[in-house]
């Protein structure tokens, strides 16, 4: 499974990383491919390329806060969760994804 996803919050500090490291190592525990963007303080960091946007099977987006430029997501299939539930329920998010997606490839 081809993973892509944005982490955010609106202080744009360490929750916006926390989450992005929990939701990495979630999905490379998993044997799957992510790649997270992260939109801090700083700006935007790792930016995702339009060609891993279309390979992506699912797009990770945090809600707490909006994320920019999300039109580039368009057409796909987006997931929205909360910054705490990126960081203390990624491998819950991880089985979901992967339920979801064996039930599409039948």
């Amino acid at each position: 499974m081809n993973v892509v996803a944005v982490t955010s919050c609106p202080s744009g500090v360490a929750h916006t990383y926390m989450a992005a490291e929990s939701i990495e190592r979630a999905f490379k525990d998993a044997g799957h491919n992510i790649k997270v963007e992260t939109q801090g303080s700083i700006g935007i960091e790792n930016r995702i390329s339009q060609e891993e946007i279309k390979k992506a099977d699912y797009v990770i987006l945090t809600k707490d806060i909006a994320i920019k430029d999300e039109e580039r997501f368009q057409g796909k299939t987006i997931v929205r969760v909360s910054v705490a539930d990126a960081i203390k329920k990624a491998d819950a998010i991880v089985k979901k994804l992967e339920q979801h997606y064996a039930s599409n490839k039948k």
